[in-house]
């Protein structure tokens, strides 16, 4: 089998994937700016190293994120395009086409850049990771209480992602991919309280409402997956394993 070049690689689902690869039998490499064992050197953001990056792949797995979103993905698939990549894989997140924020708004125009691009492509949405509510939470630390919004949410592990992703590998493209999800969809305040007990928080969890299209479209329950749930593990487990390796 030939390597799999992933984009992302040191980022939250880049990290798990590009580590079960190699346990899978298949050989990885990982886009970067830098040179070293492994990597790919190439830039996104400029295209520039990315035709030799591409030299003998011919499966992507696009995990990359960050503020020129559109105009990295817009380098990948000319590059990709030119090299013959004969499967294009791109993670995108449940809702996105519903839900009108702005960073959402980005991963539907890679979804049609990928689609619209002429290469046989899957693309996977998921929703929200255990460790994007994490952070979330985290991020609220300097506040004397801890906001939580009144919708729901159905977070996965990124761990879980990833296994599905390299599963993919062996997998003919399959275009637009079933939704996945985490186990359960939860009100997010049920959540804040788990993280505050995981964390020895001790700020009062306060439920708001926020006013707008985006909040009504969450509401609405666009960022969740109906049917049996993909992932298995809790938030409760996520913070037990995070909280357990600071120790």
């Amino acid at each position: 089998m030939s390597p799999v070049l992933a984009t992302g690689a040191t980022g939250t689902l880049g990290v798990p994937t590009v580590a079960r690869l190699p346990a899978a039998g298949v050989e990885v490499r990982a886009l970067s700016r830098r040179t070293g064992p492994g990597l790919a050197t190439g830039a996104l953001v400029t295209g520039v190293g990315l035709g030799a990056a591409l030299g003998g792949v011919e499966t992507v797995r696009h995990l990359a994120t960050g503020r020129s979103d559109v105009l990295a993905a817009f380098h990948l698939v000319a590059a990709a395009r030119a090299a013959g990549i004969r499967h294009l894989a791109f993670i995108s997140i449940v809702g996105v086409d519903r839900i009108p924020f702005p960073y959402y708004r980005q991963r539907v125009a890679i979804e049609e850049l990928v689609s619209s691009s002429g290469i046989p492509f899957t693309i996977q949405r998921a929703t929200q990771f255990h460790s994007f509510l994490e952070q979330f939470f985290t991020g609220l630390r300097f506040f004397p209480v801890l906001l939580a919004p009144t919708f729901p949410v159905q977070s996965i592990a990124a761990e879980e992602v990833a296994a599905l992703l390299v599963q993919l590998v062996g997998a003919e493209p399959a275009g637009r991919a079933p939704d996945i999800g985490g186990p359960a969809a939860r009100p997010l305040r049920e959540l804040a309280s788990v993280w505050r007990r995981a964390a020895g928080a001790r700020r009062p969890v306060v439920p708001v409402t926020f006013p707008g299209r985006t909040s009504r479209a969450v509401t609405a329950r666009h960022a969740l997956v109906p049917g049996p749930a993909y992932g298995r593990t809790t938030f409760e487990e996520h913070l037990a394993s995070r909280y357990a390796r600071a120790q």
